[in-house]
């Protein structure tokens, strides 16, 4: 779509998502406790938090992100080769050619060059001329296998763009280097399937290595945005974001913002069609859900400037958006700004007094507000030094001088006193 997905474009090896394909778009996915994000500590839904009860609906901007997992750095894992012939080349990743060194043989061909992604072709295409494009619609047969051969999935018509990160990584980079009606047998690594969480749709064990038996059926170009219908936005939108949904869950929350936006592309383009006004409402609405979501996924990975411009672009649209106040003072306090926090709370706790993920939140924002200003005044204290003994010390020293001089005058006046006395007395005896 634009420059600002999220995803490592290394030539014709643009590893986009660690997380399942698109049949599982809007799918929950129903893995332990332990291996999910929490949408609680998130503050997703408030309306379901009180009952611990997990909503996918909301949160996210995607600046500012940390560089995708370089596919080659991790651990080589052997496997055997199931052709018997071994792997042959590797293909030139780094120059961005996927032709370099790709032969049409029967071998096993080296996606990567570590050992992980293999694919070999089973019936040649029409030509590398028809290979498609990032960006590009496709349509595959897709038929997923288990190492030990049992069939988890077959689509006869899977489509998806090329590079969104809509499937597994290893299905998005060979597809890339197929050809039309070419048909391959892939061979990946959990890590570019559904990593060590596996996937309840289809049902794929955590760890699991995966051969897809993949035909390219069809190559177009990618719908021309301005064109819409606003319906079809809303669709479109709001499948990328589903999707951001599920990587969220899984706890992959670079992919979950790279998706999330995609869809805010979608939301925000310009069009040559007429709309309404439930129109306009509806497009606002996904974007509104897809900035909140983009928030709670950028304060799980600490990008606290991204995730306040994310929630203030809620608050400009929606002023008493409670999900985006909520993230905003929590942001904030993480910040430092207590105050502002404290205020921000303030505001979404009146328009939702019964929450108590917000209550519970303001109460730890106060503490934190109490224990800085303590330490501040200590500090203070230290600076200036002890204000009350200080104090004692000069006013000591200031009544010394004062009881001095008040003896040296009465000292002198009695000497003045007695002088005048035997001065009358010398003169009267004269006279």
């Amino acid at each position: 779509m634009a420059a600002t997905e999220a995803k490592a474009v290394s030539g014709s090896a643009a590893i986009v998502a660690d997380s399942p394909d698109s049949s599982a778009l809007g799918k929950a996915q129903t893995l332990p406790p332990e291996d999910r994000a929490s949408l609680l500590e998130s503050g997703e839904d408030f309306e379901m938090l009180d009952q611990e009860e997990e909503d996918d609906e909301d949160d996210d901007d995607i600046s500012d992100l940390p560089p995708l997992e370089d596919a080659g750095n991790k651990k080589e894992e052997e496997k055997p080769d199931e052709s018997g012939a071994g792997s042959s080349r590797s293909r030139d990743t780094q120059s961005g050619d996927p032709d370099r060194g790709r032969e049409r043989t029967e071998e096993w061909l080296e996606v990567l060059g570590n050992g992980m992604l293999k694919m070999k072709t089973l019936v040649a295409g029409k030509g590398e001329d028809t290979r498609p494009k990032k960006g590009q619609d496709v349509k595959v047969h897709l038929r997923t296998m288990l190492e030990d051969g049992t069939t988890v999935e077959e689509d006869p018509s899977l489509s998806f763009t090329l590079g969104d990160g809509d499937v597994i990584q290893a299905l998005d980079i060979c597809v890339h280097l197929m050809e039309l009606e070419e048909k391959a047998l892939i061979y990946t690594d959990a890590k570019y399937a559904y990593t060590s969480l596996g996937c309840p749709s289809p049902a794929v064990p955590p760890n699991a290595s995966l051969s897809l038996e993949v035909q390219l059926l069809e190559v177009k170009p990618a719908p021309d945005l301005e064109l819409l219908l606003p319906r079809e936005k809303m669709e479109l939108a709001s499948r990328k974001r589903e999707r951001g949904n599920v990587y969220y869950q899984r706890g992959e929350f670079v992919y979950a913002i790279t998706s999330y936006g995609i869809a805010l592309q979608v939301t925000e383009s310009s069009s040559k069609v007429d709309s309404t006004l439930d129109e306009d409402a509806g497009l606002l609405d996904v974007k509104v859900k897809c900035l909140n979501n983009m928030a709670a996924a950028q304060l799980k990975l600490e990008h606290y400037e991204a995730a306040l411009k994310s929630c203030t672009s809620v608050l400009d649209h929606q002023p008493d958006n409670i999900k985006a106040l909520f993230r905003k003072g929590k942001v904030l306090a993480l910040q430092g700004e207590y105050s502002e926090a404290i205020g921000i709370l303030k505001k979404a706790l009146k328009l939702e007094p019964s929450s108590k993920t917000i209550h519970a939140e303001l109460s730890k924002v106060m503490k934190k507000r109490l224990e800085q200003r303590g330490v501040e005044q200590a500090m203070y204290k230290k600076m200036l030094g002890n204000p009350s003994g200080s104090s004692s010390i000069g006013h000591e020293q200031r009544a010394r001088p004062s009881w001095s001089l008040s003896w040296k005058w009465l000292f002198g006046a009695t000497a003045v006193a007695i002088g005048g006395v035997a001065l009358s007395v010398v003169i009267a005896a004269r006279n």
